[in-house]
């Protein structure tokens, strides 16, 4: 509490299931310091830079009293300076607010700012909890390598740089293009007719791997809307109440 009282800048992150003791705990943090120094602003005025997953901004400014409120979701590749922040904020925050907030979240990758917070929901189901179907992807890949015989740390490397180079060169193409580069072009360049990659695709595609993948987003994003208490009937062959 000591350290929320003398805050401008306040961060949490914490699981969804402890909010309700930290929010109570900044609330009581905020109302002391605002009773002790009445004419101070400061602090009352102090931001919250949330990192919670699901919870909305309607439930970060009722637990904690706080009105300046920032909901992000970052994700894990942060932690080394390459991760990807989508937020939004509460409406009084005025450029150079957000530029502020900007230097913060781009101190670990890249941010983006969008206006609709239901858009941090469907964030969190694609780059937010990404990181780990690509995780999947890539240990199935080693295991596969493995499993032709392959050493484990050889595949482990080519299934690694694989990613990386196949990433890299989509961003590359993305920038030589005054359009959007949609993916299959780069798969096709890939692609020989009658050939090894072709003979892989169609196995893909007979066991749905694009359905797959997209009921895994859908999932995740209804999962991100129930913990924020929102309705989520939401997806192919669904429909809102």
């Amino acid at each position: 509490e000591d350290c929320v009282e003398s805050s401008g800048l306040i961060v949490c992150a914490v699981k969804p299931q402890n909010c309700d003791l930290v929010f109570e705990q900044i609330r009581s943090a905020m109302e002391k310091n605002a009773n002790a120094t009445p004419h101070n602003s400061e602090n009352v005025n102090a931001t919250l830079l949330s990192i919670v997953a699901g919870k909305p901004i309607s439930s970060l400014v009722s637990g904690t009293g706080l009105k300046r409120v920032v909901r992000c979701m970052p994700n894990t590749p942060a932690t080394i300076g390459k991760g990807v922040t989508i937020y939004t904020t509460t409406p009084d925050f005025t450029t150079d607010d957000s530029h502020k907030i900007e230097q913060i979240l781009n101190s670990f990758g890249k941010s983006i700012r969008v206006n609709d917070e239901q858009q941090i929901d469907m964030a969190t189901a694609l780059s937010g909890s990404g990181p780990a179907y690509i995780f999947l992807l890539i240990e199935s890949m080693i295991d596969s390598g493995v499993h032709m015989g392959l050493s484990r740390k050889v595949s482990t490397t080519l299934v690694h740089e694989t990613l990386l180079g196949s990433t890299l060169y989509a961003m590359e193409k993305e920038k030589e293009s005054d359009e959007v580069t949609h993916p299959s072009v780069l798969r096709n360049s890939v692609t020989s007719p009658n050939g090894t990659t072709a003979s892989a695709l169609y196995t893909l595609e007979q066991g749905n791997f694009r359905t797959v993948i997209a009921d895994a987003v859908w999932s995740c994003y209804r999962r991100s809307l129930e913990m924020g208490g929102m309705d989520s009937n939401v997806g192919p062959g669904r429909t809102r109440k």
